[in-house]
């Protein structure tokens, strides 16, 4: 059988219900990106970021993950902050910024309608998340940003969700020499809320770079 690629076609049709949604802005808005948005960053991270899904406003307008929207003004400068990033977040694609032994990635490609894909939607995509770890050979510190993302990820890596409870900053060792560390999302309403604080989201990637830097 061939490959599973890491990211699908940009125009990828597995999920009528997404096909459906982005082609309301394809019609509105064809001067955005509108399509299934790949993977961005360092090809041999060893940290890897694992979002949900595309924001409406931000990675299906711009192509980039987290660009352009709120979660990405926090995240950004925060992977600036403790070297997993170097150049300046503009919001923009063509900004040049680049990631350093990071790379994002979403459990669904595709913008779901209120930021929220069903299960048979992350079930779809979840080969191409697959073959992102496969590809993965120096892994050593996975993010999970938000439950979600915690509970695809186990599931990709074929364990068992109710052996690793999510939390902020709770550390899980996931074997192969792995550590998952779960973060609430970075998105408006849990920093609106102050659920999530800038420092507490700091605090997940500061650990993080403590766990990599151990385990040189």
């Amino acid at each position: 059988m061939p490959k599973t690629p890491i990211n699908p076609p940009v125009k990828c049709d597995l999920c009528p219900r997404l096909v459906e949604f982005r082609a309301r802005y394809e019609k509105s808005k064809p001067d955005w990106f509108n399509g299934a948005v790949p993977a961005f960053g360092d090809k041999n991270a060893r940290l890897l970021i694992a979002g949900l899904a595309p924001g409406l406003q931000g990675a299906n307008r711009t192509g980039r993950p987290f660009t352009g929207d709120w979660a990405g003004g926090l995240l950004f400068p925060t992977l600036l902050k403790f070297g997993f990033a170097k150049g300046e977040y503009k919001a923009d694609p063509d900004d040049g910024l680049e990631l350093v032994d990071a790379l994002i990635n979403n459990s669904v490609k595709c913008v779901p309608p209120q930021n929220k894909p069903i299960a048979l939607e992350i079930n779809t995509c979840r080969p191409f998340l697959k073959a992102q770890f496969e590809e993965l050979t120096d892994l050593k510190v996975v993010i999970c940003l938000g439950k979600i993302s915690h509970d695809t990820t186990l599931t990709t890596l074929g364990l068992k969700k109710s052996l690793y409870k999510f939390g902020h900053n709770t550390h899980h060792d996931v074997g192969c020499g792995i550590t998952l560390i779960d973060s609430y999302h970075c998105s408006r309403y849990n920093t609106s809320t102050k659920r999530l604080t800038k420092e507490m989201f700091e605090d997940v990637f500061r650990d993080a770079k403590k766990k990599i830097e151990a385990k040189i």
